[in-house]
């Protein structure tokens, strides 16, 4: 058996190939894929060849966030069906090492994460058409659902990771900085928690435009509104939680500004090293925390998303078949218009 994957080579040079795959073994599932989202760590890959000490350093196939239909069940599978819809959860730790063992799976020594350049040889993605997979890595969604709301149970556990490290939100003022994909999707998750008002900020009105419609009170386009924040710098601030999702130097340096003594800037998003305001940090007390990836959240977003309790396709801005992969990368990359772009197959 043969199917379609998007293969990325290396810097803006991804390929749609034809590989053969074998039927599910004992444990597994055979799933036709659905939908898949293009993440920022994709068009990292694409874009630059990597991030960081992350690099691109032999073929890989892309994408870590997917959903599709079990074709096929392997031996000894009985807690799923033929024809259900699934996401497939791209986080495998090992279970075994220090960190496995104290609860800590995120940090696991030995972690396996699907469509990641980390490794090598590097782990293979989703991007394809047909995919055998754990059984365990399948959470399975409601009637309703559809194929490209499934395919954003990874962002969302991402997000709902995040929000559990700023503890209870109810009736806090929170301030959500960048508004791609995963800090839309924060805003989402912090309105479920009960934050009493959430301002976002960017730099692109185009992603502020959709901001209301996942819970947000008020947007400032800090590129041409410099002073939309300065209002909430009285008093020393007056957020109780910050969410930086942008990794930007001049928004984490504003969050610094705009939170209240003792309050919370979860760090989201990811870059390079800057500089921060550290006489802001140690002077307010404020806690600074960093927040990667998900575990048991990710049960969580399948949840939430199937019943619709958190409403994800406002941000689905992009679909496009297979085929046209590098075209739905490009468009990725273009935040003037993009939110969210998927993949199709099939």
């Amino acid at each position: 058996m043969s199917t379609r994957v998007a293969r990325l080579y290396g810097k803006q040079n991804l390929k749609v190939e034809t590989q053969e795959f074998q039927p599910p073994g004992p444990g597994q599932v055979l799933l036709r894929m659905a939908a898949g989202g293009i993440c920022g760590s994709d068009l990292h890959y694409y874009q630059d060849g990597g991030f960081g000490p992350i690099q691109v350093r032999e073929p890989i196939i892309s994408g870590h966030e997917a959903s599709g239909y079990i074709e096929a069940l392997g031996e000894g599978v009985s807690h799923l069906t033929v024809g259900s819809l699934v996401a497939v959860n791209p986080s495998q730790p090992c279970g075994k090492c220090h960190y496995c063992q104290i609860g800590q799976p995120i940090h696991c020594l030995d972690m396996r994460f699907m469509g990641s350049a980390m490794r090598l040889p590097h782990e293979q993605g989703m991007f394809r058409d047909w995919l055998v997979v754990e059984a365990k890595q399948c959470l399975a969604f409601g009637g309703e659902t559809t194929p490209g709301e499934a395919a954003c149970a990874e962002p969302l556990a991402v997000c709902l990771h995040a929000v559990a490290q700023a503890g209870d939100l109810e009736d806090k003022r929170v301030l959500v900085t960048g508004a791609g994909p995963i800090g839309l999707l924060t805003v989402a998750v912090a309105k479920h928690a009960g934050a009493a008002e959430i301002v976002v900020t960017d730099i692109a009105d185009a992603a502020l435009a959709r901001a209301p419609s996942m819970g947000a009170d008020r947007t400032v386009n800090v590129l041409t509104d410099q002073d939309g924040l300065t209002p909430y710098q009285a008093n020393k601030g007056v957020f109780d939680v910050v969410f930086d999702c942008s990794a930007a130097g001049p928004a984490l340096r504003s969050a610094f500004a705009v939170v209240k003594p003792r309050g919370t800037i979860v760090q989201v998003g990811v870059t390079g090293d800057m500089t921060i305001p550290l006489n802001a940090l140690v002077g307010k007390e404020i806690v600074w925390r960093g927040s990667q990836r998900f575990d048991q959240e990710f049960a969580q977003s399948a949840a939430l998303i199937s019943a619709r309790a958190i409403d994800v396709r406002p941000i689905i801005s992009h679909a496009f078949p297979l085929q046209d992969a590098v075209a739905a990368f490009e468009q990725a990359g273009d935040r003037s218009v993009a939110c969210k772009v998927q993949i199709t197959f099939g």
